[in-house]
């Protein structure tokens, strides 16, 4: 057995690969973009670490249509394509080695309906002329576009060759040249080991504008200039983070703000982000977000968690590096802040899962089911008040000397709960005072929240508790005086402060002072049109219907057709989403199409 065979983790349950056998160290893609028929086309070759005695390929798939799979030496090999009997898994691609097959080529196509690719027509873009591509291939999506290994623990190098329409951009999760092909044809070389859930392509009419020596942002042209605004301390942002947890590894950190119908805030793909535009405020105030996909450079993309049950490590860790580079820039009230708005989120979903408390464990079990619906707020904010605790016990120097060491030692690795409670132990917590102090295992494997956590608190908080306060017990609504200097933070706790259903006398006069129903901030929007929505506040149906036509961000659109449902507004739930329906992306479709029903 080869020694990169011995580095390969355990079996993956939402995975048909056998690593231990048969690993996939680097894949060489050549693709051709097809936008009139929605499908990429081409190959994909695979160069392999075997064990002795290995014969046997496995592969995942989902509605990919396979033409043909030979060796290096262009020898036909024998496959089978196999159903798994879980839609959501794909299907099972096996592939019989020759003795002496190291190179494995798979001519391929894409299915139009590609679960982990969204094809925009020229009305759903910003100038209206063009199509659009960009993939979404986490969790498990990647295999709908190309026959791999696909589990957070199984990394590989890649090169691709792209070939797109004339005029158009291609741009995937490896270094990019900012510059426009005159052809047409895209080369990419990644030189880092990445999970496939980290291999990203985006496709489109693209401008380019740098931030830094080695930053910058791609949008559509008639985008850029707002996002290059926006997101105008990102190379300071980077420096920050650096500064905190080691050397940033992956070369170029570059944005692509995507069209609307992308299905998450972001996601980090290595190299370039890919995030919403419905952070583009205009103020600035979101841009923490931006802070949680560059951490993810260190947890997540450099350190991995082994399987989907095991995601808390990614995004647990993720959200406590975010809260500490915002902390860094805008001061520690900043910080706290964004911890009592995430304890908020907290409390919400505990409270939507009371019946199912295993769902609020760290340690999830998903074996039986699309590891994308065990993907919430417990492994982001259960996560990062697990690290909070460990931190409050040792200290912050020691917690910072932890976190370097941790990502040095696993860098370009996967790891699993397991493993990291065993160097937690090595190197942090060493003896059985600080263990106890912390009881990882119980905040690990026990449901819901220890009783003696109370949560964050934020002064500038408790400067709007009094004001909202006030208006309960006085019925004295907030001024634009007393509102000056706001934060979107401060105005989300204002609003979800307010009481569910508010009178309309209220809502009709905080609307004409503060223009709510037409804020052109996201987080605010969906913040007051959830209220509305429980009061009946009808003034703002239109903009709410409005708000999601254009918007496919699955954090937003979700509750907000979950009130509608519960408010009593199921026609116009089902009418609406009939129409929005084809802006959104799978995975938005695939949460909404049980909840609000398949539209005729």
């Amino acid at each position: 057995m080869t020694n990169e065979i011995s580095q390969a983790v355990g079996p993956d349950p939402h995975s048909c690969a056998n690593p231990a056998e048969v690993r996939v160290t680097h894949l060489e893609l050549d693709l051709t973009v097809d936008f009139e028929n929605r499908k990429l086309k081409g190959s994909v070759t695979l160069q392999l670490s075997r064990a002795e005695g290995s014969t046997t390929l496995w592969l995942d798939s989902r509605l990919l249509t396979i033409h043909s799979i030979t060796s290096e030496k262009d020898e036909e090999l024998a496959y089978t394509l196999a159903e798994t009997g879980q839609a959501w898994k794909g299907e099972s691609l096996r592939i019989v080695l020759l003795s002496d097959t190291q190179v494995v080529k798979i001519e391929y196509e894409t299915h139009p309906e590609s679960p982990a690719l969204q094809w925009l027509s020229p009305s759903q873009t910003d100038d209206h002329q063009h199509p659009f591509l960009f993939s979404q291939s986490q969790a498990i999506l990647a295999r709908s576009w190309i026959p791999l290994q696909d589990g957070p623990g199984y990394r590989f190098t890649y090169s691709a060759k792209i070939k797109v329409p004339k005029g158009m951009r291609a741009l995937m999760s490896a270094p990019n040249k900012s510059g426009l092909s005159s052809t047409g044809e895209y080369s990419f070389r990644m030189p880092y080991p990445i999970p496939a859930y980290l291999l990203s392509i985006a496709v489109g009419v693209l401008d380019f504008r740098p931030l830094g020596p080695n930053t910058g942002v791609y949008a559509e042209p008639g985008v850029l200039s707002v996002a290059a605004y926006e997101f105008a301390a990102l190379q300071s942002m980077l420096e920050t983070a650096a500064k905190l947890y080691g050397p940033y590894r992956w070369d170029r950190y570059d944005l692509l703000v995507l069209p609307p119908s992308f299905p998450f805030g972001g996601m980090e793909n290595p190299c370039i982000t890919f995030v919403t535009p419905t952070i583009l405020s205009g103020d600035r105030s979101l841009v923490s977000l931006v802070a949680h996909e560059l951490a993810h450079s260190w947890s997540g993309n450099l350190v991995t968690n082994a399987t989907w049950n095991d995601f808390w490590l990614n995004e647990g860790f993720t959200v406590y590096f975010e809260r500490r580079i915002m902390e860094a820039i805008e001061g520690a009230e900043y910080a706290k802040m964004l911890a009592v708005l995430g304890w908020q989120d907290l409390q919400q979903t505990l409270k939507e899962f009371k019946g199912k408390p295993d769902a609020t464990c760290l340690k999830l079990k998903l074996s039986d089911q699309d590891p994308d619906e065990g993907m919430n707020e417990i492994a982001y904010e259960k996560g990062y008040l697990l690290l909070c605790k460990i931190e409050s016990v040792v200290g912050r120097a020691a917690m910072d000397k932890f976190l370097v060491q941790y990502f040095e030692k696993n860098a370009f690795k996967a790891i699993d709960t397991e493993g990291f409670l065993v160097q937690l132990k090595e190197l942090l917590l060493t003896d059985d005072k600080l263990w106890k102090a912390v009881s990882p295992e119980a905040w690990i494997y026990k449901p819901g929240l220890p009783k003696s956590e109370k949560g964050p608190v934020s002064a500038r908080f408790e400067a709007v508790q009094q004001v909202l306060d006030i208006q309960l017990k006085k019925g004295e609504l907030p001024t634009p005086a007393i509102t000056r200097g706001w934060s979107t933070h401060e105005w989300l706790h204002y609003l979800r402060g307010l009481p569910k259903p508010s009178p309309i006398d209220v809502l009709t006069k905080l609307d004409a002072m503060f223009h709510f129903s037409s804020s052109g901030n996201a987080e605010i929007s969906s913040a007051w049109f959830l209220l509305g929505i429980s009061s009946k506040y009808y003034p703002m149906m239109e903009s709410l219907q409005s708000f999601l036509f254009r918007t496919g961000r699955r954090k937003f659109i979700v509750p907000l057709y979950k009130s509608l449902l519960n408010a009593g507004f199921e026609d116009e739930a089902q009418s609406w989403y009939a129409e929005s329906r084809p802006n959104y992306h799978y995975v938005a479709q695939a949460t909404l199409d049980p909840l609000v029903g398949l539209p005729e």
